[in-house]
């Protein structure tokens, strides 16, 4: 929870400029929330725009293969050679130009496959951010819940010591308990007013971190449609998705872009072939009956100083980097999803020991108030029974919600979502 906490000071010294999201009707659910926070988050919009960003590339890489075409015009003034000094000839051209590439070490081919690759690496990491924003609404959401019940259950704690300090008046009346027993559960009940304090606080950060996520104006409330803790596959069947996760995926896609980065640098040992045309609309100097010409070219590289092994080198040692981050990519999905299934089980062993011991202890509480009317045990003993009390509720409702984000990470970890 303190690592919640940290997120939302960080998040609100950088408050969002984007504009609120729409309201939503009644308390908003989790998929409420998770909606509003994908229309929201900045880092999802800035995945959209490195989509288009490659998809630009492709345009680019593409017009290497497509002819091209433009028209020409120049006026030029000369010296009238054997004229008057004063005299100047005009020589105009006007030409439409045309130039198509024939051959080019199939350069351009590897540049369309690469920034095609590189167009679905953004995408499958837009999807893997959208499912990573799903377990921050999850953390947020459940947060909320469980600060709004802990302050409920000091609300009850203080209600109940309220009666008790009544009760401990009346008795003190006639004889039956001491002032300093009124003043024990005095102090008991201030204590817990400051732990009400700090509840209160934490509600209100924790509903602030909700509304940052989703633009929310205020948020009162919050539907829970799950109340009850939902039941995990067995493990095997997560690890299983490990390489199926977005982020794995767009690692493949990041190593094919680099492959082909090395298949465009050693296209540059290879010969170039192109075809350029010229169209004359008006040219002075030449016969009219010359309207056109056409150039075939062919361009073989001898001798660069070693700029093309060098960058054949360096494009082969990024392949290689990126094989390497693609292995590790699939081996981290793994381990995560390992490691969220494990904190999820030890999350739900605990809610389900403290709810045995919430039981234990309520009963506890009950006997020990029959046993102090019977004058059997003495206030302290009762205090001392009514804090445990308090303290396992705390204990349990942290331990039931975290379990619930425990179960949302398990979720992300094995690329699922909403």
């Amino acid at each position: 929870m303190k690592k919640i906490l940290l997120f939302l000071v960080i998040s609100l010294a950088f408050p969002t400029t984007a504009a609120a999201a729409e309201e939503v009707s009644g308390p908003p659910t989790m998929a409420d929330c998770y909606r509003l926070a994908l229309k929201q988050s900045e880092q999802i919009s800035l995945r959209q725009e490195l989509i288009a960003e490659a998809e630009a590339r492709f345009s680019r890489a593409l017009s290497g293969v497509l002819p091209k075409a433009s028209f020409y015009s120049s006026d030029k003034r000369q010296d009238g050679g054997g004229e008057s000094a004063f005299t100047l000839r005009h020589v105009p051209e006007r030409k439409l130009v045309f130039s198509q590439p024939l051959f080019g070490g199939f350069k351009e081919f590897s540049a369309m496959a690469a920034t095609k690759a590189e167009g679905r690496q953004r995408m499958l990491e837009k999807k893997r951010a959208e499912q990573l924003l799903l377990m921050d609404v999850a953390n947020a959401f459940f947060l909320l819940i469980e600060q709004k019940e802990k302050s409920a259950i000091l609300g009850t704690i203080h209600a109940t010591l309220q009666d008790r300090i009544k009760e401990l008046q009346q008795r003190e009346q006639i004889g039956r308990s001491r002032h300093s027993e009124v003043v024990s559960a005095e102090a008991q009940m201030r204590r817990v007013e400051a732990d009400l304090e700090l509840a209160r606080r934490d509600e209100t950060v924790a509903r602030q971190l909700l509304e940052f996520l989703t633009g929310l104006e205020y948020v009162r409330e919050v539907a829970d449609t799950e109340p009850a803790m939902p039941a995990a596959e067995p493990e095997e069947a997560y690890l299983l998705k490990a390489y199926s996760r977005y982020d794995v995926k767009a690692s493949e896609e990041s190593s094919l872009s680099a492959e082909k980065q090395v298949a465009i640098a050693k296209a540059g040992r290879l010969p170039t072939i192109g075809l350029d045309g010229n169209y004359y609309l008006d040219r002075a100097g030449v016969s009219k009956e010359v309207a056109w010409d056409a150039s075939f070219k062919v361009e073989v590289p001898i001798f660069d100083g070693g700029q093309t092994s060098g960058e054949v080198k360096e494009a082969a040692s990024k392949a290689a980097q990126a094989k390497l981050r693609m292995s590790e990519a699939g081996r981290k999905a793994a381990y995560e999803i390992r490691d969220a299934y494990a904190q999820f089980q030890s999350g739900i062993s605990r809610m389900n020991t403290l709810a045995r011991a919430l039981e234990a202890s309520e009963e506890s509480y009950r006997l020990q108030l029959e046993d102090y009317r019977h004058s059997l045990i003495n206030n302290l003993e009762v205090l001392q029974s009514l804090e445990d009390l308090e303290n396992i509720r705390r204990d349990f409702s942290e331990a039931k919600y975290n379990a619930k984000r425990l179960y949302w990470q398990l979720k992300v970890a094995a690329g699922e979502t909403l």
